[in-house]
């Protein structure tokens, strides 16, 4: 699948964003009566899908490296109190 229907700009949205666009898209889906002719919005659908999950992904990662900075932080704060 190409990405050419759905803009570049989505890597810049926020996944707040990126769901209420998605929301759009289900909705305007389950309003269509002729099914047949919305195979390009479905695959949008699972391409916006897809970068959804990858920017989700992105910010775990994220907070687990912070998570572990600051843990590490704190063992060396009890660490630094038990040798005084």
């Amino acid at each position: 699948m190409k990405d050419k229907k759905l803009p570049n700009d989505y890597n810049l949205f926020s996944l707040e964003e990126l769901t209420t666009e998605a929301n759009k898209m289900i909705e305007e889906l389950e309003n269509k009566r002729d099914l047949g002719n919305s195979l390009d919005n479905y695959q949008n659908l699972i391409k916006l899908n897809n970068i959804i999950e990858k920017k989700f992904q992105k910010n775990i990662q994220e907070i687990n490296e912070k998570s572990k900075k600051k843990i590490s932080k704190i063992i060396q704060r009890n660490d630094a109190k038990k040798i005084k």
